[in-house]
């Protein structure tokens, strides 16, 4: 099977769609021949820093590379950051912008960061991590509008391409280069996962059979559109949907102030830019569309898809986006970063029932024993852990004890393994039944219960605390905290207020529920189904 990477296959179709729009971004407009010389300079300056390059045998815990983490709100620079450390064989990473300082250092240290794409809204969060860094990693200051000046020792992102020559940033890269997605809350603590880039296209990036690149790049351009990934590029679900649509020919859309999510301005963008694909998260999102559309209906033919990952849609929200946006269609995307794709689920189309209750999974998805050691027959009514085959990362950076546990082998062929349970339903679709960890999803973001417990079991005025999730109409589930106080004083928004110096703001608590003792098992590990009991019926 022929292999690509993200570098040349985009250069390929460059080549083919030079002067046609490659990245809308507000009122910014890049050609696909902007974009490479854009890209391949930004390639140039990593290498000028001595940065780049892969070494070969290495362990599947390791990159052999050099590592951009990419600090940015959603705009071309983001996209740039990317595709410009490819053409330099640097891995990059996604930081989530929403880290606070303590977050963002851990995330550095963990990463080994060589190098940091960042906007200027950042530097404050940005100084304060360094400072608690023994190495400094090469600093790049992208102008995001906000008027910060440059970082001392930064060097000025548009002053840096201009300075170098694009030859220099020629791509070197190879199908064997490393992707790192990090995700926090299924690993515990936020750990990076290692994609082999010609695995990332052939898996979730959705590139395969295809003989060679001439064909790829040819293929594209019978597809083209133009995708809108509304969630956050330092999400795996807006990244991907935006490099699966480059590798599609698409022009990648980015919404004015992307900093937040604003139904009138998405739907005022895929209206003015003849969106073809929409990217969202669950009811947070798409709630607030068809609020939006119901208020101010708009027409929008163009609209063809709606694709929402990270969190599941409402049924009910399902189907009035089909009944407003006539045409569309809508589909639920089940993965995750250890996996990509698994299955979808797709809403009827207006007026055509209800949909399936469970997922059509792909071809290499299966259901694995208890054990870890057999694969589930289809039928079999066992509860089993939903596992990917074909196209999987190969571990996660830094941690071959997690590596093994995750990505196991049955008989000749690798399973990634990242904790969701699901069994088979009559129909041979799958029922998604969770994790049975204690990751709470709200909003399209992943807490993990443990790290917030530490936060708040630390404030002067709680004695003991259990950290849950419980439904929520508008984040799919929201943060709660059961706590034990001795002070009857104390107040809800004293504790969320204490909380903000070390959690960032989608991980505090929505509520804070007082009970006079929190109840725990015999072992002293947290009760997590008496607090979430706790939790739901209050």
């Amino acid at each position: 099977m022929t292999e690509f990477d993200i570098a040349t296959f985009h250069e390929a179709i460059a080549d083919r769609l030079a002067d046609e729009p490659c990245v809308i971004d507000g009122d910014r407009v890049f050609t696909w021949r902007e974009t490479t010389d854009r890209t391949r300079r930004f390639a140039a300056v990593l290498r000028a820093h001595g940065l780049g390059g892969r070494r070969d045998s290495v362990d599947p815990w390791e990159t052999g590379q050099d590592h951009l983490g990419i600090y940015l709100y959603n705009s071309a620079e983001y996209l740039e950051g990317i595709l410009g450390a490819h053409k330099a064989s640097v891995a990059p990473f996604n930081i989530n912008y929403r880290y606070t300082a303590s977050e963002l250092a851990y995330l550095l240290r963990d990463s080994g960061a060589s190098a940091v794409l960042f906007g200027g809204h950042f530097a404050p969060t940005l100084i304060d991590a360094l400072d608690q860094l023994e190495q400094q990693p090469v600093l790049i200051q992208v102008d995001d509008g906000s008027g910060a000046p440059l970082v001392d020792g930064a060097i000025a992102y548009e002053d840096a391409l201009a300075g170098v020559d694009p030859e220099a940033g020629e791509p070197a890269s190879s199908p064997d280069d490393r992707h790192i997605l990090y995700t926090g809350g299924t690993t515990g603590m936020p750990k990076g996962v290692i994609w082999r880039i010609g695995d990332l296209i052939a898996g979730p990036l959705g590139v395969r059979n295809v003989a060679d690149l001439d064909q790829a790049a040819e293929r594209a351009l019978t597809k083209r559109g133009r995708v809108l990934p509304a969630p956050p590029l330092m999400h795996g679900a807006g990244a991907g949907i935006a490099l699966g649509g480059w590798l599609s020919g698409a022009t990648v859309v980015i919404q004015p102030s992307p900093e937040r999510f604003d139904a009138p301005t998405v739907l005022d963008t895929c209206a003015e830019h003849h969106v073809t694909t929409l990217s969202i998260v669950g009811d947070a999102f798409g709630a607030p569309l068809v609020s939006e559309l119901v208020a101010n209906p708009r027409a929008l033919p163009a609209l063809k898809l709606i694709v929402s990952s990270g969190a599941a849609l409402g049924e009910a929200t399902k189907s009035q986006l089909a009944e407003l946006i006539p045409g569309v269609r809508i589909s639920d995307m089940l993965g995750s970063s250890e996996t990509g794709l698994h299955a979808k689920r797709a809403a009827p189309a207006a007026g055509s029932g209800t949909a399936s209750a469970g997922f059509t999974a792909r071809g290499n998805t299966a259901l694995i024993d208890e054990t870890r050691t057999r694969v589930l027959d289809e039928g079999s009514d066992e509860t089993g852990w939903l596992a990917q085959g074909g196209p999987i990362p190969v571990g996660y950076l830094g941690d071959p004890e997690k590596t093994s546990a995750t990505f196991v082998t049955i008989g000749s062929r690798r399973y990634s393994i990242p904790g969701d349970r699901a069994r088979y339903t009559a129909t041979g679709e799958y029922e998604f039944l969770g994790r049975e960890s204690t990751t709470i999803n709200t909003g399209g973001e992943k807490v993990f219960a443990e790290e917030v417990e530490q936060i708040v079991r630390g404030l002067p005025e709680v004695r003991d605390a259990v950290v849950v999730g419980r439904p929520s109409d508008r984040w799919g589930q929201e943060v709660v905290a059961v706590y034990q106080a001795d002070d009857p004083a104390v107040t809800e928004q004293h504790l969320r207020d204490q909380c903000r110096a070390d959690l960032a703001g989608y991980k505090i608590p929505k509520a804070f529920i007082r009970v006079d003792k929190v109840a725990r098992h015999a072992n002293g590990k947290a009760d997590y189904a008496w607090a979430k009991a706790i939790a739901t019926d209050s």
